[in-house]
């Protein structure tokens, strides 16, 4: 599929810019450039056919398909096709008389480095430069700091650089930038045959140009170079930078310099002048505009001359396989053996007895004790409050307590009335004692009745005393409302299926309770963690939900309670410190975690939280701002301090830098959630505006940064400044800020995360975001072990990733306006960085991984101007959007289900719920990829000739249009006049509906999955659309009447009137003839050898792969077959010892003939319970002995149960909905239809692939069309998502394969040596019925899913191996179709490089 010089032209504004890995810009495919090779003027296009055909004075050989070698994993410079104008002929040389090598120096300018280019007609992947530079003709080398990738120091006195294979000749550029190398020498070798090319046994020696003397020789220091490449840039007004750009400004800095030491000046005036030295030789400290903590001078840190230096890691290291299980309720999902109900404690059965004594319930509330429960239960019978308390506390226990009339929480004592037997009243206050149960009772408890007239007191404040120890609840005292419960009206609920229901149920009882506060919030929150780590995955999914609602202020945060600061950072130290531990042991719930921590602050022992309230008073001393506003925000603080005074204090800063525009201010507070009318609902509302005078500027701004590191440290655990500082440590900086405080860094961080993390901070706002996200990405793969594994600072360095993984986020949002004029190769890059970022956040990441290492062969495809780079790298953007789709589908499946409940229980506002799933995914990297994937589509088609469709049945067809989600839940719908479907999703299995004259989708079904045939077979317009734009034309067409006029790859379409309807459009199905058949009948056995197989004994399948036995090339291997034959099954049936299953079967048959469709799976469930006749087991033993086969009772009862269980599914599968209702579709007579099973070994296969020789897309017949897959074909022909490798092969030159597209399924299907029992029906060969792909083929073990890596795939990187195995495939198809002398649809497999046959039938 070789591209012409036309072609690429057209495409060359595609293929500018490209960056290698290290950062530094690499050749196009248009510009004889190295890889080092700084941006150059523009030039002449150096295409010519004169270079290619005439310089070398050789030949090029014409190549085929397949014949190139595999693509290079290490990137490499580009063979250019035509030496720029500014290169001169350095020298010819002869290499063993007939090999020529020609080498061309460019005129280097001032400040450029020389370019010397090599081309040698050499074919071969092993030739490299074995070289070194040449001073005053010095017989040592010197090694040059500057060479391309892939360069090796040889026993250091030499470099080997290998040269870049094209066809039938090798080329290689090398830069030199070092003015005292003189000339380079340099041998030749092909490492492989080990064989040295020499200039008549000397050294090849080539002269450079001497370079001008304007510039200095004397080294300049590159910290200095630094200085003035940032001073550069400040002059130029701060611009963004591409890398290659960055480098031409480093280099013209040091120019810069190199002339200004040329005339003159001291290296020491240099630095003087640079780095603004005083009189004392101190450097001056630069002003600071901002409180970041980074105190180097930033001069020297903003400007850098190469990107991050990313370490090469095995992708394969960082792979996660940690799926957890659906659990429910702490039971792993059993559907046939449900888990049992948890059993009721002590106090939950006092509870339920008590609920039952009549009364409605007011409150119930269960504490922990330790691990002991403590039940609060409030009803009302008679007019009546009763209080009932009850413990499973073992210890004597007495109940302090009191009563509250006008506020809650006010301790006044109770009437003597209500003071059970027993009880002491002690200066306002009573004391009763928890009285035992009787020892009759079912459950152990201690228990108190608390009687109250209802309506006089409001609540009940009490503390517990066990032997002198206090008991309060996680710090405060415990407080009973007799109010009853208020709540949202409520929708339906539903019946909590797909969630924790229970735990869900539990959050919802106590949220009355965690609106007091958030320091009671996250107590219950903490609590409940235990709960939810027993009930998996759906139970943290609750915690995530119930903590986000609350993030997103759906949950109310503070009401009639004051609390400390301290007690609410410790409440939050509580909660993520049993976070962070169900974090490191359980590593399959790591990414359900991290969602909760970023939901929550860090909090902290100790004064943590005590500092918000004192330095607020240090902010108000400091600058005499103690009324108005700050006492109102003071108060707030001192009571209930939250998240939203983040917020406030950032307005404040904003309001105040902004020379004081009140404008600011509320714009701040607004962008993030916080109205006027919030402002006022606090317990200690905010009425006022912040008004500051303009001398208290200075000292404000400071403090409030001060104060903003205080409040970011308790409730933005997530924030990267702070997350930085926590990992990195800070102490007590004076001025009444962080005083005493001192946070160590973190103990065993790699050495270069410090550095980095600096980097980070120091660069986290530039424009050009590029650098920054490699910095934060390779911060997090040097964090990535440690949160692997326990770790003293688990917490903070989860909520340092956290940060760095959301700032990878904010900044490929930035840095879209930098992606707008890009090529295709830096938004491969990008996608790479996220893809990266995403995976490193991901638990089951396995598929993410492959995608990335895609990815990465892409771009080096790219680089090395592969022909196929743009359908290659198409494959794997389809491959990344389906591992989208699948994660979009998990959390979807895992979250919403939790969101809708537990939302409707707390009354949360049904637009928040009905956003929930999809606004997680919005704040990860999910989104941020699949918008770059959108931004890269339409490139890749166009550079791959693919156009905006995929035509799969080109039909042309008027139809009204119709859109649907999905195709399979129309597809026993009748249309009652022409339609065209526009469907969502499309798998590959459904039927296509009566009435239907088209079916477009945005999905990617094969082009020989059942959905393309029976497209093809009924003569329905069948494609996929790629451009999003179109399709939502098409969907906003619906209700009109369109045409359908489609090409092999484009589909053209336009509204037309009614009378043009073409009334022969119109579905006749009624009209049409049913089809029959004549049913079989049982010979008298149950198995019959392959030279047996007869019409009256076998379907088609069986008589067909029968048939080639013998007759094919010999290279062609045909598995050994035996089959059950026409009849068996009901035989079976009519034995006595089925008799029950018959007559049961007979009844759900007549229920069916009724119209009672939902009894399919019955009748196949009960086709299951058939027993196994002797004779039956006999004959097929001594068949499949006989035949050479392995016996599977050999192997023990068990195996052959497993084999008679796949006998009956086949079948079973007659009843299949899809084949069910298609018989009914052609008015075919069920009851005559017949089962016959073939049994054939499986092979274990390399790949599988299905052949039409006609090619099903086009009509050609001069065409062979192929699709392939790694491992078995259930994946191909089973509707597994994703692409197979497609190729056609024209019948005239059977050897030169052309692939159409690379794989993108993800999944391949592999087994172990087994036996596989395929269907063939009687109605696989009727005429006017496509019976083939209906029924099911079934394996007597079940098939391993593996996730495929095709970056290391044979077929994927070896052109020569994909070459062979796709010939292969073509003349099997060839020979076949030859044999039978009609087209055939084929079936096969690939092991070990041999190619079998499983399966042929005629090509409908």
């Amino acid at each position: 599929m070789s591209n012409s010089v036309g072609h690429n032209l057209l495409n060359q504004s595609l293929l500018q810019g490209k960056v290698n890995s290290s950062g530094i810009p690499a050749n196009t495919l248009f510009q004889a450039k190295s890889v080092h090779q700084v941006t150059a003027p523009a030039r002449k296009s150096p295409i010519s056919k004169k270079f290619c055909v005439n310089i070398l004075n050789v030949q090029k050989p014409k190549l085929t398909m397949g014949s190139r070698r595999p693509v290079a994993a290490v990137p490499r410079a580009v063979l250019a096709t035509n030496p720029p104008s500014d290169q001169q002929l350095a020298g010819k040389f002869n290499l063993d008389g007939h090999i020529e090598l020609q080498v061309y120096v460019n005129a280097s300018t001032p400040g450029s480095p020389t370019q010397v280019d090599f081309r040698v007609a050499y074919r071969g992947d092993s030739l490299t430069l074995h070289w070194g530079g040449v001073q005053d003709r010095k017989e040592k080398w010197v090694l040059p700091s500057r060479h391309p990738d892939g360069t090796k120091v040889y026993k250091n006195r030499a470099l080997r650089t290998p040269f870049v294979s094209s066809g039938s000749s090798s080329s290689l550029q090398i830069e030199i930038d070092d003015p005292t190398i003189q000339a380079i020498e340099f041998l030749l070798v092909d490492e492989s045959q080990n064989r040295w090319f020499k200039n008549n046994g000397d050294n090849f020696h080539v002269k450079l140009p001497a370079k001008e003397m304007l510039i200095s020789n004397a080294p300049v220091p590159e910290e200095l170079v630094q200085i003035q490449a940032y001073l550069r840039w400040e002059r130029k007004g701060k611009q963004m930078y591409t890398p290659e750009q960055e480098k031409v400004e480093y280099e013209a800095a040091r120019t810069e310099l190199l002339e200004e030491v040329a005339r003159g000046k001291s290296i020491q005036e240099l630095q003087a002048r640079l780095t603004k030295k005083d009189d004392d030789g101190k450097i001056e400290e630069p002003s600071r505009s901002d409180t970041k903590t980074a105190k180097k001078d930033e001069r020297k840190q903003v400007f850098r001359t190469n990107r991050i230096q990313r370490k090469r890691r095995d992708l394969m290291q960082i792979i996660n396989k940690h799926a957890s299980k659906p659990v429910y309720e702490g039971k792993i999902v059993d559907e046939e053996h449900p888990a049992k109900p948890k059993p009721l404690t002590a106090v939950e059965l006092f509870a339920k007895e008590k609920e039952q004594d009549g009364g409605s319930v007011m409150r119930k509330n269960i504490f922990k004790l330790n691990d002991k429960e403590l039940l609060i239960l409030v009803t009302n019978p008679a007019g009546k409050t009763k209080v009932h308390l009850a413990t499973d506390f073992k210890e004597p226990l007495t109940l302090h307590w009191a009563l509250s009339a006008s506020k809650a929480g006010e301790w006044l004592e109770p009437p003597a009335n209500t003071l059970p037997q027993g009880s002491v009243a002690l200066n306002g206050v009573v004391e009763t004692q928890f009285r035992p149960g009787s020892a009759d009772s079912a459950y152990e408890v201690q228990s108190l009745e608390i009687e109250v007239e209802a309506d006089s007191f409001k609540g009940m404040p009490f503390v517990l005393n066990a032997s002198g120890t206090w008991m309060k609840n996680q710090g405060s005292n415990f407080y009973v409302d007799f109010g009853v419960e208020r709540k949202k009206a409520q929708k339906d609920t539903g019946d909590g299926k797909g969630t924790a229901k229970a735990l869900l149920d539990k959050i919802a009882g106590q949220e009355s309770e965690a609106q007091k506060s958030f320091m009671h919030r996250f107590n219950i929150a903490a609590d409940l963690v235990n709960q939810a780590k027993d009930a998996g995955e759906l139970g943290l999914a609750g915690i995530l939900v119930w903590m986000r609602f609350m993030a997103t202020r759906q949950l109310v945060w503070n009401k009639n309670y004051n609390v400390k600061p301290r007690e609410i950072s410790k409440a939050q130290n509580r909660l993520t410190d049993l976070l962070q531990n169900v974090y490191a042991n359980y590593p399959q719930y790591r990414e359900l975690l991290r969602m909760i921590l970023s939901t929550v602050g860090r909090g902290g022992e100790g004064d943590v939280g005590q500092r918000i309230r004192d330095e607020i008073l240090v902010v108000q001393r400091n600058n005499d701002c103690s009324g108005s506003f700050m006492e109102e925000w003071h108060q707030k603080l001192h009571n209930n301090t939250s998240p939203d005074d983040v917020v406030i204090c950032q307005a404040l800063m904003d309001y105040i830098k902004n020379d004081f525009d009140i404008g600011v201010y509320w714009k701040t507070l607004n962008e993030n959630g916080i109205t006027k009318e919030r402002l006022l609902s606090y317990d200690r509302a905010i009425h006022n505006e912040p008004q500051f005078r303009r001398d208290q500027k200075e000292g404000l701004l400071r403090d409030l940064g001060h104060y903003m590191r205080t409040l970011k440290a308790v409730h933005s655990g997530a924030d990267l400044e702070s997350a930085i500082q926590n990992c990195m440590g800070y102490k007590d900086e004076g001025q009444g800020f962080m005083v005493g405080v001192k946070i160590n860094p973190i103990s065993g961080l790699p050495s270069e995360v410090p550095d980095l993390l600096r980097f980070v901070l120091e660069h986290v706002e530039d424009r050009n975001v590029e650098v920054l996200i490699a910095g934060l990405l390779e911060a997090r793969q040097g964090l990535r072990t440690l949160l692997s594994k326990p770790h003293d600072r688990l917490r903070d360095l989860l909520f340092l990733d956290i940060a760095l993984d959301s700032t990878v986020r904010t900044a490929i949002e930035r840095g879209y306006e930098e992606l707008n004029n890009a090529g295709p190769e830096k938004i491969m890059h990008f996608i790479s960085l996220v893809l990266e970022n995403l995976s490193l956040s991901s638990d089951d990441n396995e598929d993410l991984i492959y995608c990335l290492k895609g990815w990465d062969q892409a771009q080096n495809m790219l680089k090395n101007n592969s022909n196929d780079w743009a359908l290659y790298s198409k494959s794997i953007l389809d491959r990344t959007r389906l591992a989208l789709a699948y994660k979009a589908e998990s959390y979807l499946s895992i979250l919403q289900p939790s969101a809708e409940y537990l939302g409707a229980q707390l009354g949360v506002d049904q637009w928040a719920v009905n956003i929930f799933t999809e606004e997680i995914i919005r704040a990860g990297s999910a989104a941020s990829l699949s918008s770059l994937l959108n931004r890269l589509d339409p490139v890749l088609r166009k550079t791959a000739h693919m156009g905006s469709w995929q035509v799969i049945s080109p039909i042309e067809v008027v139809g009204y249009v119709v859109y649907v989600d999905e195709l399979l839940t129309v597809q026993n719908k009748v249309y009652s006049k022409p339609t065209i479907l526009v469907a969502k999703s499309v798998k590959g299995e459904e039927e296509i509906p009566d009435g239907t004259v088209a079916v477009l989708t945005p999905d990617m079904p094969d082009v020989l999955s059942h959905v393309s045939v029976r497209a093809r077979n009924s003569k329905v317009c069948f494609a996929t659309c790629f451009d999003p734009n179109i399709l939502a034309d098409l969907k906003a067409s619906e209700g009109k009447l369109l045409r359908l006029k489609p090409t092999p790859a484009d589909i053209v379409y336009s509204e037309v009137n009614a009378g043009e309807l073409d009334a022969s459009s119109t579905d006749s199905r009624e009209d049409a003839p049913s089809l029959t058949l004549v049913k079989k009948e049982f010979t008298g056995r149950y198995a019959i050898s392959s030279d047996e197989f007869t019409s009256e004994m076998v379907g088609a399948k069986s008589r067909n792969i029968a048939y080639v036995k013998g007759k094919l090339p010999s290279w062609v291997g045909i598995p050994t077959s035996v089959a059950l034959p026409f009849g068996s099954f009901e035989k079976v049936l009519s034995e006595d010892s089925n008799k029950a299953v018959a007559e049961k079967l007979e009844t759900l048959k007549k229920k069916l003939r009724d119209g009672n469709f939902d009894l399919l799976k019955e009748i196949r469930e009960t086709v299951l319970q058939l027993a196994a006749p002797p004779q039956l087991v006999q004959e097929l033993k001594t068949t499949m002995k006989g035949s050479g086969m392995p016996w599977p009772g050999d192997e023990g009862e068990q195996r052959w149960e497993q084999a008679w269980t796949a006998i009956k599914k086949v079948w079973a599968s007659k009843w299949n909905e899809r084949a069910y209702f298609s018989t009914r579709k052609v008015k075919l007579d069920h009851e005559y239809l017949c089962m016959a099973v073939l049994v054939q070994e499986i092979i274990n296969a390399d790949y599988a692939f299905v052949i039409h020789t006609t090619n099903p897309s086009s009509g050609d017949s001069s065409e062979i069309y192929a699709e392939v897959v790694k491992g078995l074909g259930e994946t191909l022909v089973g509707a597994y998502p994703g692409r197979a490798l497609s190729f056609i092969s024209k019948k005239n030159d059977l050897d030169s394969p052309q692939v159409l597209g690379y794989p993108s399924k993800p999944i391949g299907l592999f087994i172990r040596r087994s036996i596989i029992f395929r269907s063939d029906s009687n109605g696989e060969d009727l005429e006017g019925y496509a019976g083939a792909g209906l029924y099911d083929s079934v394996p007597m073990d079940e098939e391993e899913k593996v996730v495929v890596d095709y970056s290391s795939d044979p077929l994927m990187v070896d052109g020569n191996f994909r070459k062979t195995i796709l010939s292969s495939i073509a003349r099997a198809g060839s020979a076949i179709e030859e044999l039978y002398g009609s087209p055939q649809d084929i079936e096969g497999v690939i092991r070990d490089g041999k190619l079998y046959v499983v399966q042929t039938r005629p090509q409908m």
